[in-house]
């Protein structure tokens, strides 16, 4: 099993930064894609950043220039830096992770983090 343990959430002023890490544990053999999705109250969860195993980008178009998405390989981990923050990017956050589990044949896993609040007061 594979868990995804969100931090970093929080409440900050409009033009204020936060930054979301999301750390990867468990049975995991090998990361293919991370990213980072946002949900509002009566709104479907919506990619906010990805990022795959060879390194390609890709971003929501309200947040390019503004929040840039990392990875550290060897703690399993990703990061979403998120500057000039503006209250429409408020909601809840949620950590996504596609890879292959351990063990023999390896089974290929999409999991997800609990979700972490921000919000952004103007």
């Amino acid at each position: 099993q594979v868990q995804l343990v969100e931090s970093g959430g929080g409440l900050v002023q409009a033009g204020g930064s936060l930054r979301l890490s999301c750390a990867a544990s468990g049975s995991v053999f090998s990361l293919n894609a991370m990213g980072w999705y946002r949900q509002t109250p009566g709104k479907q969860r919506e990619l906010v950043a990805g990022i795959i195993s060879g390194g390609s980008l890709n971003y929501a178009d309200p947040v390019k220039g503004r929040f840039t998405i990392s990875r550290d390989n060897v703690k399993n981990t990703v990061y979403l830096q998120m500057n000039s923050l503006q209250p429409e990017d408020t909601g809840a956050y949620y950590c996504n992770a596609h890879g292959l589990g351990i063990g023999f044949p390896r089974k290929p896993f999409d999991a997800w983090g609990q979700g972490i609040q921000v919000t952004v007061s103007s």
